[in-house]
């Protein structure tokens, strides 16, 4: 279920640089073997630095991610975070995120529900105006407003090495290396 990698700012340019796209695939890959061995080291083990960063859990009303109510809570959170970057007034501009975490996802109308494996590795460029740039490896769980992004209104587990840039309005441009998406409120309804 582990899978980590702290995801370099260098994946970031490469994600996002004019190069073509099985180049930058092979760029993602290589910066991702090269990382491995130390993003476990942290995960597995607490460093100096790195802190918890548990996950709360969450509804949304039908029609806001699913065509039903949806909660989230996590099951598994082991999620931890170091800053990387801070500004000048001290507030975090990069952090890392990596750790198992697991989110039982339930349509609280049925009942029904699906355990999604979030426990990727994110970088996160936290920007002044209040949007973010997401640089991933693995499984991320991410909601989608009607007409909020790239993907179309509904709650994914997105695996792969990709990007996402989160507007200061909330938009949200997936930029996808190699990555799949997996339709959870279909899994639910």
């Amino acid at each position: 279920m582990r899978r980590t990698i702290i995801a370099l700012s260098a994946l970031a340019a490469v994600l996002l640089s004019a190069v073509p796209t099985s180049a930058a695939t092979a760029a993602t890959a290589a910066t991702a073997a090269s990382a491995a061995t130390a993003a476990s080291e942290a995960a597995t083990v607490t460093l100096p630095g790195w802190e918890p960063a548990p996950s709360a859990p969450w509804t949304v009303p039908a029609g806001a991610r699913c065509d039903f109510p949806v909660h989230g809570e996590p099951v598994v959170d082991e999620v931890v975070r170091r800053v990387l970057e801070r500004r000048p007034d001290g507030s975090a501009k990069r952090v890392a995120y990596t750790g198992d975490l697991v989110v039982r996802v339930t349509n609280t109308d049925t009942g029904a529900s699906y355990d999604a494996d979030a426990s990727g590795t994110a970088v996160v460029e936290y920007r002044t105006d209040g949007s973010q740039f997401w640089s991933v490896l693995g499984p991320v769980l991410v909601g989608f407003a009607e007409g909020g992004g790239t993907l179309a209104r509904g709650l994914y587990v997105i695996d792969g090495a990709y990007t996402m840039d989160i507007s200061a309005t909330g938009y949200k441009t997936v930029t996808m290396a190699h990555a799949t998406s997996d339709d959870l409120c279909a899994r639910i309804d």
